[in-house]
């Protein structure tokens, strides 16, 4: 271990045997901490070649148990998003993709911070299980091309281990690393192609375009490298994507979606994501046809059957989907004014999810308990006329006293006295 730690500081590229004899070490816990430690240094200044990122991620795959979906028929296409606030394209893509015959067989994890992830905006529907048995998943996937589950079995841990060891150690902010971690747990997951959805702006883990291009193009590489074709999407998130920010308002708004409702950023990223998945599961041959099939999906209520068969099949209530209004809600709605009139410059999309977190839409810690009902409702977006004393947003409350979250929202927003453009919702694709 002694010699691989110096030749990576020196700047040499590591074999693929030296690449498995770390991560099998380290994960059976033969090697120390410590090493571990000084070779993720040596990785965070000396950079990864890009056949050495994708030996350390197929390591991190073969690190664990792998989920094996061969016996679900046809090409199956995932998606992952780096995360952002009010990103519930999960729940638009996948009976999107559904409905035009393609399985997706999604396994999701919870959310830690601004809100739950996708497991959690799911259980806002009474009864709904998101546990279930690989054959009951399969199944499901086989009858009505859609599942979403919790993530089963031991997946990656060389990746979870060494996620813990990186976060302590100021070593997370690397590219290789970062992206070896997302795609190892993506791998691991079964799928023959995989769609990224990657954030840029205030609100996600890669702030400027440039690095967020930089991620996109590690992962779509490490993709390729592992056989599994991959696209990259880079989109937006310098404000929070739709108008809604919780759980069951965030489900609320993709069911909306689905039944023709057009919140511009949410309906366009949800399609454009769900084309590349039908164009790399060869049902289509261009995007261009792919998105006009899908738009019309929505229109003829295909896509919307499909998100009520995912629920009915799943146990969970459908009349909570019929009727929008009988989803869970918080016992108060405070309005939150702005200051002065003008239009609206930037919203700090982090601050919007800590708002939220503040009211019990999201986890500070794990074991906190997720309020399905709060969160936060924006009536304005950047680009936005603002009048003195209109509310910019909604907060869906338990309290009546939310002024950790007031104070939030307030520092989130930008008036200016210039009208701006509306921000770039989609900068790139990268394949």
């Amino acid at each position: 271990m002694y010699d691989i730690i110096v030749k990576k500081r020196d700047g040499g590229e590591l074999t693929k045997e030296e690449i498995y004899f770390f991560i099998e070490g380290y994960t059976k816990g033969e090697i120390p901490d410590y090493q571990a430690s000084a070779l993720t240094m040596a990785i965070y200044f000396q950079g990864m070649s890009q056949e050495e990122t994708a030996t350390l991620t197929q390591a991190m795959v073969d690190s664990g148990e792998t989920i094996d979906l061969s016996a679900i028929k046809g090409h199956k296409v995932d998606k992952h998003s780096t995360g952002g606030v009010g990103d519930k394209v999960t729940f638009i893509v996948g009976p999107l993709v559904a409905s035009v015959g393609v399985p997706v067989a999604k396994m999701s994890g919870r959310g830690l911070g601004h809100t739950g992830g996708t497991l959690d905006k799911l259980e806002s529907i009474k009864g709904l299980q998101i546990e279930m048995t690989k054959e009951k998943f399969i199944e499901n996937v086989n009858t009505n091309k859609l599942a979403v589950a919790g993530q089963t079995g031991n997946l990656a841990p060389a990746d979870k281990k060494l996620y813990a060891l990186r976060d302590v150690t100021g070593t997370v902010d690397s590219l290789p690393l970062i992206a070896g971690s997302i795609m190892s747990k993506k791998l691991a997951s079964g799928a023959d192609s995989i769609v990224l959805d990657v954030k840029t702006g205030s609100g996600a883990f890669m702030k400027t375009l440039e690095d967020s291009e930089n991620l996109a193009r590690e992962m779509v590489n490490i993709g390729n490298n592992l056989g599994r074709n991959t696209v990259a999407v880079i989109s937006d998130m310098n404000q929070p994507l739709g108008f809604e920010v919780g759980n069951a308002n965030e489900i609320k708004e993709a069911a909306e979606i689905l039944q023709g409702k057009n919140v511009e950023d949410l309906r366009k990223l949800s399609l454009e994501i769900a084309s590349h998945m039908t164009v790399l599961a060869e049902v289509f041959d261009s995007y261009e046809d792919a998105y006009q099939a899908l738009e019309e999906n929505i229109e003829n209520g295909k896509a919307f059957k499909s998100l009520r068969t995912l629920i009915e099949s799943q146990g969970g209530d459908v009349a909570m989907i019929d009727d929008l209004e009988k989803l869970p809600k918080a016992k108060y709605d405070i309005e939150v004014k702005a200051s002065k009139g003008g239009y609206v410059s930037a919203i700090d999309a982090e601050s919007i999810g800590i708002a939220a977190m503040y009211l019990g839409a999201g986890r500070a810690t794990k074991d906190d308990e997720i309020n399905h009902g709060v969160g936060i409702t924006l009536n304005k977006k950047i680009g936005d006329e603002v009048k003195e004393g209109e509310a910019l947003v909604i907060l869906h409350s338990d309290n009546e006293n939310a002024n950790d979250s007031i104070k939030k929202v307030q520092e989130a927003y930008t008036i200016s006295d210039e009208k701006v453009e509306k921000p770039t919702l989609i900068h790139n694709i990268i394949k």
